[in-house]
């Protein structure tokens, strides 16, 4: 069962009386037969200025934007970095081949490229 329903200048003017008037949520709750709850949510909502609340409203669009464009460059990145530390780990095993074998040397380095690394 559903509670009672208000028209939305019932529920303006209750928080009116909360928000200009001064007078605490639970002396108005009580005058006007309203649960304490409802009209802490009114006061939620309607205690905001108009352009304030449209504001409000497209901050947040534009940080769960940002907050999603984040998300899909860290995943980016993550994909980059470790396709890095692949190449670098072929690379580096390449190298330690060479010095094993004795065949890297100073003169190797400048003079011949592999292919593998460069």
């Amino acid at each position: 069962m559903r509670g009672k329903r208000y028209p939305e200048e019932f529920k303006i003017q209750a928080v009116k009386q909360v928000v200009d008037k001064g007078f605490t949520m639970t002396d108005v709750a009580q005058r006007l037969g309203v649960t304490y709850k409802s009209l802490y949510t009114w006061v939620q909502k309607y205690s905001k200025p108009d352009g304030s609340q449209e504001s409000e409203d497209a901050q947040q669009a534009e940080i769960r934007k940002l907050k999603s464009e984040l998300r899909r460059v860290t995943e980016e990145r993550d994909i980059l970095k470790e396709a890095a530390v692949d190449s670098i780990g072929h690379c580096n095993e390449y190298y330690n081949v060479l010095i094993c074998r004795g065949s890297l040397n100073e003169k190797s380095i400048y003079t011949r490229r592999t292919g593998l690394c460069f």
